[in-house]
């Protein structure tokens, strides 16, 4: 009798933690931090790649208001856009060491043990005149994404749970020329390509990179999707960035739809596998609304049967601040919802999630009061149950 007391409270506990278990939340957050070397950068002086080196030796406040942002969140999985592709001693694991490591403020230091970094297309040299100005640059605008250097503009993810690095994949040389239908833009008067044979055939998709990051949530497998395409914007009327911003978008949602013309840095082909757990992150620069409102974009991920968009993130301090029926959405101080975290439908439900946006009389409305105190962009998150 009195074993089978013991097997009842033992079953009753297991069936307890299991339920406990059920209800905890994993908090996923994207950030796009401004830390790029241009933000560190004194106006009328030339950008160098050790700029953001520099910052973060000089202990910038900018850069602990960001880590204070991040310990107030406290997400378990975070992706940083805007952090330039430097060594990670003297980057990410520099940030998390002498920023996260230390409480800002008062409040709890916090401790990534797996960090991301890798490669961008953002300063890479060409040898083409990519933005028809009459000149070959190399960089910038003539690179294989706008940047002053290579690495420029970077992202990186800082993760509480294992990352399994050796099935880490990356599309950073995936050629825009190999996607079905791609949005070719054309020059306005005469109706020609925009870019010549051979430029077409050396151009990149993703103005940074692509990144499917497989992360281990107790025993369980999340594929952390990461990018930051480019602005739809810095072009003309033949519309060159908007129609690359629409396909990296594309890119995406094909690549959580397991598209069988996708290869990756290595050779593999094809996306997600069906029945595969995944969070898109990123500032994708497109806005579902608002004079910035590029539907065409925004809807191949926010209809996308695979993806459960439903549930937006909100702010009081933007629906304090701006007049439209849909401010409380915004993530940027420009008046655009563009950074998202959007989660698989199957295997992950959505508990709950906000955009950082505190209000004006908020003890930390100081930490966003203006683009130098931290970023031009909000972190937004969601919590999610993993089923």
């Amino acid at each position: 009798m009195k074993l089978k007391t013991i097997y009842g409270a033992l079953a009753i506990a297991t069936l307890f933690s299991l339920n406990a278990f059920a209800s905890e939340s994993l908090r996923v957050a994207t950030f796009n931090v401004s830390m790029d070397a241009t933000n560190h950068t004194p106006k009328g002086e030339q950008v160098k790649s050790d700029a953001l080196v520099n910052a973060l030796k000089a202990n910038h406040q900018q850069i602990k208001n960001i880590a204070e942002i991040i310990q107030r969140v406290r997400p378990d999985i975070i992706l940083l856009n805007e952090f330039d592709y430097i060594p990670k001693e003297q980057g990410i694991e520099y940030f998390n060491e002498h920023f996260l490591n230390i409480g800002q403020q008062k409040q709890d230091a916090i401790n990534y043990p797996y960090s991301y970094i890798a490669p961008v297309n953002t300063g890479l040299a060409t040898e083409f005149d990519l933005d028809n100005d009459g000149k070959k640059n190399g960089v910038m605008g003539d690179a294989q994404g706008f940047g002053f250097f290579e690495g420029h503009y970077g992202m990186a993810i800082l993760s509480k749970y294992p990352i399994d690095f050796d099935k880490v994949r990356t599309l950073q040389t995936f050629k825009y020329k190999d996607m079905p239908n791609a949005l070719m833009p054309v020059m306005p008067k005469t109706g020609e390509n925009w870019y010549n044979a051979q430029e077409w055939q050396a151009l990149r998709l993703s103005s940074k990179s692509f990144w499917d990051l497989p992360i281990n949530v107790n025993d369980k497998t999340i594929h952390v999707i990461a990018s930051h395409p480019t602005p739809p914007v810095f072009d003309g009327e033949e519309d060159r960035n908007g129609k690359r911003n629409h396909d990296e978008v594309r890119l995406i949602a094909d690549y959580v739809s397991n598209a069988k013309y996708i290869y990756d840095d290595k050779g593999e082909k094809g996306g997600l596998k069906t029945y595969s757990r995944f969070v898109i992150l990123g500032d994708l620069n497109a806005a579902p609304e608002g004079d910035k409102a590029r539907t065409n974009t925004t809807d191949q991920l926010l209809k996308n049967p695979l993806i459960n968009a439903q549930f937006v993130p909100k702010s009081e301090g933007a629906k304090e601040q701006y007049d439209v029926p849909y401010a409380q959405n915004y993530s940027a101080n420009w008046q655009a919802r563009v950074d998202y975290v959007l989660p698989s439908n199957y295997g992950l439900k959505i508990k709950d999630g906000g955009v950082f946006w505190p209000t004006k009389m908020s003890s930390e409305y100081r930490l966003i009061k203006d683009r130098n105190a931290s970023s031009d962009h909000r972190m937004v998150w969601l919590d999610l149950i993993v089923e």
